[in-house]
């Protein structure tokens, strides 16, 4: 049985996004179940794959697995072989750290600059929770960058785990014409030069353009 993701609408879907993009790096056939959001049929169709009724679920033929840390764990332990997450212990460990700090902070930017793919518009005023909350990814982004990304491109040299977790934050801040540091910048550029990342861009904007 090949395995299938579940997701959400490409356009505003951000955890959709982070799963599909680890499920992206193993390399393996996959179907893509689609179900768009907040229609009336939406949770039904949801709670037929999963228990959460949300997305993303990744289906497998020992049954679903509905959280997206959940799911890139399963994808690294069944597929070890493509290092989804860095090589070596602390990489690891601080990968597994900033990725727990996504899943469950960044409250503030993620509430006021939501993920919109086809956006291209700055925010009249950016409120100071934003701001702090873009000053702290800057920082991740920057640490990792430098200490461990070999050649100053992905968070930690390859391309990772932590990148498809921070791919909609780097998203959301072109959307919204945020300015930033030029590290920051040069690592948006690179999320947006990810061919996987291209791929789901192009068809979020067609799902948008109809």
């Amino acid at each position: 049985m090949a395995l299938k993701l579940v997701i959400g609408d490409k356009n505003y879907s951000s955890w959709s996004l982070r799963a599909a993009l680890a499920l992206e790096l193993v390399g393996e056939p996959y179907e893509e179940i689609a179900v768009r959001l907040y229609q009336a049929n939406s949770r039904a169709r949801l709670l037929s794959h999963s228990p959460t009724g949300k997305v993303p679920v990744l289906v497998t033929e020992a049954g679903p697995v509905w959280d997206t840390l959940a799911i890139v764990e399963y994808l690294a332990e069944r597929f070890p072989e493509t290092h989804l997450w860095p090589r070596g212990e602390y990489p690891r460990a601080l990968a597994r750290s900033i990725c727990a700090e996504m899943h469950s902070g960044f409250t503030a930017l993620r509430s006021h600059l939501p993920m919109d793919l086809a956006r291209d518009q700055a925010l009249d005023e950016i409120p100071g929770e934003v701001q702090a909350d873009i000053e702290r990814v800057c920082a991740i982004w920057s640490d990792c960058r430098e200490r461990f990304g070999e050649d100053g491109r992905y968070l930690f040299g390859h391309v990772s785990i932590a990148d498809a977790f921070y791919a909609p934050v780097a998203a959301r801040l072109r959307s919204y014409q945020v300015s930033l540091p030029e590290p920051a910048a040069t690592y948006v550029d690179t999320i947006y030069g990810w061919p996987a990342f291209q791929r789901w861009r192009q068809a979020a904007l067609h799902e948008v353009r109809g």
